[in-house]
């Protein structure tokens, strides 16, 4: 399995760092892992909606020239379903069962995501109704692929 995830702008605390790092190194044994990062467009305080749209269109379509044509596309959204790590790591079986070899989940910048790359997705996913700092949901969300491979295994992982 192939485990692709956009997002969008750089990490630059050390502790996010090590925790991604970590996780990288567990799901080694279950996926390839590409973590694929775009550069998140200067968005100043004080922005009409119209200068908000026009930055998340921006990275939106560096977020679309990452996509590979044969994955299965999962962006973070609000809106999107919010399901438990069991129904996860369901959801990912399925889609190993259906033949897909690659997946890539999207994470927006502080913006949100592009109704364009709303529009691509095949499945949009959601933690919560609540907003997360986009840099801590990439390592939220790998522990999440790690506990769903760890779950599809019927590997012992704390609940």
């Amino acid at each position: 399995m192939n485990i692709d995830i956009i997002v969008v702008g750089k990490i630059k605390e050390k502790y996010l760092n090590e925790g991604l790092k970590e996780y990288g190194k567990r799901l080694s044994r279950y996926c390839t892992l590409n973590i694929i990062e775009v550069d998140d467009e200067k968005a100043p305080e004080n922005l009409s909606d119209k200068d908000m749209e026009n930055i998340k269109n921006k990275e939106g379509e560096k977020i679309l020239s990452k996509i590979q044509d044969n994955s299965f596309i999962i962006p973070l959204a609000i809106d999107g379903k919010n399901i438990s790590s069991e129904d996860m790591a369901t959801k990912i079986s399925d889609l190993m069962v259906d033949g897909f070899s690659h997946i890539t989940f999207i994470i927006g910048g502080s913006l949100g995501l592009s109704d364009t790359v709303l529009k691509r997705a095949d499945f949009k996913l959601s933690f919560s109704k609540m907003t997360f700092p986009h840099q801590l949901m990439r390592l939220i969300l790998l522990e999440q692929i790690y506990r769903s491979f760890r779950i599809i295994r019927n590997e012992p992982y704390h609940k």
